[in-house]
C-alpha cells in the first residue's frame, strides 16, 4: 500500500550508552509487527545489533536502519550507538533525520553522551521528543530527569505523562492529554493497553500537571491562550497541533516515560512520534553550496530533480552498500545518478529497503526514503547525488580527529595484500579511522577515536575478514604547536619540465589560544596579488601543518601572518604553494615547538565506600577533580585526565571498586599535560 509522504516519519533513537535505546527500538519493532519475538540486548538477540561484536559486548557499534508501520504511518528508524568512540555514527545519522527520540535513563538522567548527541541534534536542527526509560529501576526519578533536561541541555521540557508507582512498583502511566491512566497486561509482552479513569489518589496531581501543560502551551499558541483564559474545554486535537508546532519550532521538548524492558510506555511513544515529529514535507528550506562558488545558500528542493545525500557506507557480507537519504526526486534500479561532489555519473545496480543487515530489494527510491544502494563505486560518506544541470552540494558531514593509535603488521608476507584490502574497506566505512606508515619503522599505524573503537576494528579484522596481524600497544595521538613567534622568508625559483616557476613568501607564525586551530592574516603591501596565488599559499601552509617538526604530528593553534608575496610573469600556483610550505617548515623549529596531548573528560561511578581509592588514583595520575556528587547509591566523580594515563583504566576502576565501578570518557581538548 502506497501512503502519502505526510504519513512518513524519519526518526533516530539516540542516547547515552546503556540508557536502553536499542531495547526501545526492539519493542517498537515488536509492537509494529516487524518482529514476532522481542530481541533482548543482554541475550545478544537484538535485531538492530546484528554485528557479532555488538552481540558479544551488548552495545550498539554501528547505526542500523529499519522501517515499520504504526496506525497507517511509516516510521523509518535509525538506531544509533551511545558510546563516545562511535559518535560519528550518530553525527551522520542525525544529518539525514527529520526528528529524533532522545532516550534518558530514569536513574542516570542526562549523562555525558546525552549532552553530546543533544548538541549534534541542535547542530543539524533536528526536532526531538524525550523518553525517560527504566522507570522501574531503583533510584529512578522522572521529575529529576526533566529538570536536568532544562538545566543541562538548556531546553524547555513539557511533561506529557506522569509515572504511577516508584521504582519496582512502577505500574502505569497517566496521559495528561487524554487524562486517562494506562495499564499494560503483564502477559502478552505488553501488547494490550488497558485504559482506565485516573485513580482518585492521583487525580489532583494529574490536574495540576495538565494545567501546567496548558499554561506552557498558551505561551506559544494564541488560540489555546484564549480558550484557557476563558476556561473553555480545549480539544485534544488542538493541544496536539500546538505541541507539534512547538516541537518543530524547537520551543518545547515533550517528555514521556516508561520501562521498555518491562514493556511499558512504548506504544504512547509511537503515537507521539506520529503526532509530534515532522514528515519530510515539513523540513523547510535546506542549506547548500553551489559548486565552484563556495557560498552557502538556502533553498527548497525541487520535486522534479534528484537531491540525495550518501550519509554512510557499509560493507555488508563483503559488498559495499551506500546508505542514501532522498530529499527530492527519485532514482531507479539500473539507472544512473550524478555525483555532484565528484562531478561524475554512477550506475545504480540495486536499491534496498534495509532492516538492520537484511535487505529487501525495491525498484525505486523516492522523496523521503532512506535506502541502501549497491553499485556506487566512487561515492563516499557526505557525497551529494543530484542534478547535473542545476548542481547543489549539500552540507558535508563533520568528521572527528583520532586521539589514539596502534601499530599493526601482517604475520606473513601473504597477509600483507589482504591487510591492505581490509584496511581500505574499513576506511571507506569509517571516516574517523586514519591510516599512515611510520617512516622510521615501516609499520602501519591505525588511528581511531578510542580504545574500544580500535578494539572493534581489530576484532572485525580477525573474525570477519580472517586477517592475521600482530598488534602493538595503544599510543596517544599528539598534536604539535609553538611557544613563541617565528619568522621565515623563502624564494622558490626553479625550472620544472622546461617551465620557470617563481614565488617569494615571507610569513610569521604566532601561538594562538587552545582550540582556535589555524588562522590566516594577510598584511600584504601589494593589494593586486591574484586570489589564486593567495589560495595557493593557504594550501601550502595547511599542507605543511599536516606534519610537525618534532615527531610529525599535525600542527594546531597557530596564527599565520603573510607579510609579503612577491610575484612576476613566471609566478604560478605551484610556486606559491611550495614556497609557503617551505617557509612554514623553516619557521616551525624556530618557534620552540612542543606536544599537545588529548585531555579527556571522565565520569566515574563507584559506591561510596570506594570513593577514597578512586580519588587517590586520579591524583596519582595528575588528574584534576572537578566535582563529586551523589546519585542514588553511587558517587559520581567528574575529572579531567590526560589520555596517556587512561589506558586500561576499566581494569583499574574494577580493581579499586571490587568490580562494582564503571566510567565513561570523552575527548575534551588538546593541551599540555
Amino acid at each position: 500500500m502506497k501512503l502519502p509522504i505526510q504519513k512518513l516519519r524519519n526518526i533516530g533513537i539516540m542516547a547515552h550508552i546503556d540508557a536502553g535505546k536499542t531495547t526501545v527500538t526492539e519493542r517498537i519493532l515488536f509492537y509494529t509487527g516487524i518482529s514476532h519475538k522481542i530481541g533482548e540486548v543482554h541475550n545478544g538477540e537484538a535485531v538492530m545489533d546484528w554485528m557479532s561484536d555488538e552481540q558479544e559486548r551488548g552495545i550498539t557499534i554501528t547505526s542500523a536502519v529499519t522501517s515499520c508501520m504504526w496506525k497507517n504511518n511509516v516510521i523509518q528508524i535509525i538506531d544509533t550507538p551511545g558510546h563516545v568512540d562511535f559518535t560519528i555514527e550518530v553525527e551522520r545519522s542525525l544529518r539525514v533525520l527529520d526528528g529524533a527520540v532522545c532516550v534518558f535513563c530514569g536513574v542516570g538522567g542526562v549523562e555525558p553522551q546525552s549532552e553530546t548527541v543533544w548538541r549534534q541534534a541542535n547542530k543539524y536542527k533536528v526536532p526531538r521528543i524525550a523518553f525517560v526509560n527504566k522507570m522501574d529501576r531503583i533510584g529512578a526519578d522522572f521529575f529529576k530527569v526533566a529538570k536536568e533536561i532544562k538545566e543541562k541541555l538548556k531546553a524547555t521540557p513539557i511533561i506529557m505523562q506522569l509515572p504511577v508507582g516508584m521504582e519496582e512498583n512502577f505500574n502505569s502511566i497517566i496521559d495528561l492529554i487524554s487524562m486517562k491512566q494506562l495499564f499494560w497486561e503483564e502477559k502478552g509482552s505488553g501488547l494490550n493497553i488497558i485504559e482506565k479513569e485516573i485513580e482518585e489518589e492521583h487525580l489532583g496531581n494529574a490536574h495540576q500537571y495538565r494545567n501546567t501543560l496548558l499554561e506552557t502551551l498558551a505561551d506559544f499558541d494564541d488560540k489555546i491562550m484564549e480558550d484557557y483564559l476563558a476556561e473553555k474545554e480545549i480539544e485534544v486535537s488542538a493541544i496536539k497541533e500546538a505541541i507539534r508546532k512547538c516541537v518543530q519550532n524547537f520551543d518545547l521538548v515533550p517528555v514521556f516515560c516508561g520501562s521498555a524492558l518491562k514493556n511499558k510506555g512504548v506504544q504512547p511513544l509511537l503515537d507521539a512520534i506520529v503526532d509530534f515529529l515532522p514528515s519530510p514535507l515539513e523540513i523547510g528550506q535546506m542549506s547548500g553550496i553551489v559548486p565552484g562558488d563556495d557560498k552557502k545558500i538556502l533553498f527548497t528542493p525541487k520535486d522534479s530533480s534528484l537531491l540525495a545525500l550518501v550519509f554512510k557506507v557499509s560493507m555488508i557480507e563483503g559488498r559495499k552498500i551506500s546508505f542514501v537519504r532522498v530529499y527530492s526526486g527519485s532514482f531507479d534500479e539500473g539507472g544512473t545518478v550524478y555525483n555532484v561532489s565528484l562531478g561524475k555519473k554512477e550506475k545504480v545496480a540495486r536499491i534496498f529497503k534495509m532492516h538492520a543487515n537484511k535487505k529487501e530489494r525495491i525498484k525505486e527510491a523516492k522523496k523521503g526514503d532512506i535506502v541502501g544502494v549497491m553499485g556506487l563505486k566512487l561515492s563516499s560518506t557526505g557525497d551529494t547525488l543530484g542534478s547535473e544541470q542545476e548542481p547543489i552540494l549539500l552540507e558535508k558531514i563533520s568528521s572527528y580527529e583520532p586521539v589514539i593509535s596502534i601499530a599493526i603488521e601482517p604475520k606473513t608476507i601473504s597477509d600483507q595484500e589482504k591487510l591492505n584490502e581490509v584496511i581500505e574497506k574499513f576506511i571507506i566505512e569509517d571516516p574517523t579511522l586514519k591510516i599512515r606508515t611510520d617512516e622510521d619503522t615501516g609499520q602501519t599505524i591505525l588511528s581511531g577515536m578510542g580504545e574500544l573503537h580500535l578494539e572493534v576494528i581489530i576484532s572485525r579484522m580477525l573474525k570477519e575478514f580472517k586477517t592475521n596481524v600482530n598488534i602493538g600497544k595503544p599510543q596517544v595521538v599528539f598534536r604539535e604547536t609553538i611557544e613563541k613567534s617565528s619568522k621565515a622568508s623563502v624564494v622558490f625559483d626553479k625550472d620544472i619540465n622546461g617551465k620557470k616557476h617563481y614565488a617569494k613568501v615571507s610569513l610569521t607564525l604566532s601561538p594562538a589560544k587552545r582550540g582556535e586551530g589555524i588562522s590566516f592574516n594577510f598584511k600584504l603591501k601589494d593589494d593586486t596579488t591574484p586570489e589564486n596565488f593567495i589560495q595557493a599559499v593557504k594550501n601550502g601552509v595547511n599542507d605543511a601543518f599536516g606534519s610537525g617538526s618534532i615527531m610529525g604530528y599535525p600542527v594546531v593553534d597557530i596564527e599565520v601572518t603573510i607579510l609579503d608575496m612577491e610575484f612576476n610573469e613566471n609566478s604560478s600556483e605551484l610556486a606559491f604553494s611550495v614556497a609557503s610550505n617551505m617557509a612554514v617548515k623553516e619557521a616551525l623549529p624556530l618557534g620552540l615547538p612542543f606536544h599537545l596531548e588529548p585531555i579527556m573528560s571522565v565520569e566515574i561511578f563507584v559506591p561510596e565506600k570506594f570513593i577514597g581509592d578512586i580519588l587517590g588514583d586520579i591524583n596519582s595520575k595528575g588528574g584534576k577533580i572537578e566535582n563529586v556528587e551523589t546519585k542514588v547509591d553511587m558517587q559520581v566523580v567528574k575529572a579531567i585526565l590526560p589520555l596517556s594515563k587512561m589506558f586500561g583504566y576499566s581494569t583499574t576502576v574494577r580493581s579499586l571498586s571490587q568490580g562494582r565501578g564503571s566510567f565513561v570518557m570523552s575527548f575534551l581538548k588538546f593541551d599540555k599535560e
